[in-house]
């Protein structure tokens, strides 16, 4: 070979290894931004004075009216298919062996999220997870009231309440 096409090749060779150092930045820092729809209410939130916001409350609905939604339906990852009743008890999520559905997947803390009735409507909370828990495309980071038909994302696992 050439001395001329050798050192074409090596400057090929050159150009492509920084394509992909630059690339996999590029992914890095799209990965460590914080997606724009991942506040809980798709709006910014703001600091005033060092007071944290306060949580919003779920909407008031009378002890006559019953629960909208009876079962908690896994529709998607690993436990595919798998419905747990709703019958007015705490629901633990994650990947602990005391969660009342026990999620093995990586992307899911340990203790990540539970589900509990409070004034007529099923919440949501995350407890401190490390990947976030999602409605929707929203992230939460408050207790939020899960609508019935909402896709409840935890790790690869897609979860819904339905009656």
């Amino acid at each position: 070979m050439s001395e001329l096409a050798l050192t074409l090749v090596r400057l090929a060779f050159l150009a492509l290894l920084w394509g992909f150092v630059l690339a996999t930045v590029l992914v890095l820092r799209r990965d460590i931004r914080q997606p724009a729809d991942a506040t809980s209410s798709g709006k910014s939130e703001k600091k005033s004075k060092g007071r944290q916001p306060k949580p919003p409350k779920p909407p008031k609905i009378s002890r006559k009216q019953k629960v909208r939604g009876n079962r908690l339906v896994v529709i998607d990852g690993p436990l595919v298919g798998t419905v747990v009743a709703l019958d007015g008890k705490q629901i633990t999520l994650g990947r602990a062996p005391d969660s009342t559905i026990i999620i093995d997947d990586d992307y899911a803390s340990s203790r990540h999220a539970r589900i509990y009735e409070s004034e007529g409507s099923w919440v949501v909370e995350d407890l401190g997870s490390t990947n976030g828990t999602w409605i929707d495309r929203s992230r939460i980071t408050t207790p939020t009231v899960l609508p019935v038909g909402a896709p409840l994302r935890i790790g690869r696992s897609t979860l819904q309440i339905q009656n």
